[in-house]
């Protein structure tokens, strides 16, 4: 989910509207009005279903089409709110595996790690970390996917290794929209089952979330079309989201890890290019 708050939103004023977004171009090309409504409606669908089964990057699913049929400034807010809506909806779905105390000391380190990685929001341009780490998710999703599951770290245990994690996770997703991505990293490599790795991660998404919401609100403010955007979204996102879930509780362990990887994958090279 984006953690947006400075130059990305900077770019493109908040009273810019969806209409004058689309009949300017966009991102260069003109979309017509319901044309745009199906867009955004696919888009929403896709990044909640995947967000649904995996935990995370309804962003880097929803974004790719968002960001062509709404400006940034309506684009970022409405991805942001629809996340959040899917990791709650995710929380009272699985509250049965939420391990909330084994995911208190990520939460602690997440929002430790969001002040640094404003202040190169803010201050720095983030955009070569954010293609190295790109290349860095997708070399290291391409490399477990080619490989059997290996547990290197499945002794490592304590609120410390939890603390660090989620510090990397939060200064990580605070330049790149995916908190969620270093954490998942950590359970796959010491080897989780599914219903353990959603019960400690979901927690920490979910926080990361309602914080660079919040952050955003206090710096930027809302846009006005942000309400009819998510009345809009509400049906493909609730659909999406029980489809994910759906999913989730459905697949085995070996397909759950393989789509996690793949899904690390496509959103390395979202960010690449």
């Amino acid at each position: 989910m984006p953690f947006v708050t400075g130059r990305s939103l900077e770019c493109a004023p908040n009273r810019t509207s969806s209409v004058q977004w689309m009949s300017a171009g966009g991102k260069g090309e003109h979309v017509a009005g319901d044309f745009s409504q199906v867009l955004l409606a696919l888009g929403v669908f896709a990044g909640a279903v995947v967000s649904g089964f995996s935990g995370f990057a309804f962003s880097a699913v929803a974004g790719a089409v968002l960001l062509h049929v709404l400006p940034p400034s309506e684009a970022v807010p409405l991805m942001m709110v629809c996340s959040v809506l899917v990791q709650g909806t995710s929380l009272v779905s699985l509250r049965r595996q939420i391990e909330w105390r084994a995911g208190a000391p990520l939460v602690a380190g997440g929002l430790l790690g969001l002040p640094p990685a404003l202040y190169v929001l803010l201050h720095a341009d983030p955009t070569l970390f954010r293609m190295g780490f790109g290349i860095f998710l997708a070399a290291y999703a391409s490399y477990m996917l080619l490989r059997p599951a290996v547990r290197y770290f499945r002794n490592a245990r304590g609120p410390w290794y939890e603390v660090v994690v989620g510090f990397a996770g939060g200064l990580v997703g605070g330049m790149t929209a995916m908190p969620g991505a270093v954490p998942t990293i950590w359970c796959d490599l010491r080897g989780l089952p599914k219903d353990r790795q959603r019960g400690v991660v979901q927690p920490y998404i979910t926080a990361m979330q309602i914080a660079a919401l919040a952050v955003l609100a206090l710096r930027h403010g809302l846009p006005e079309a942000l309400p009819g955007h998510v009345l809009f979204a509400l049906v493909p996102l609730a659909a999406g989201t029980l489809a994910g879930l759906v999913l989730f509780g459905r697949v085995s362990e070996g397909l759950f890890r393989r789509v996690l990887l793949s899904v690390l994958l496509v959103s390395g090279v979202i960010y690449v290019i």
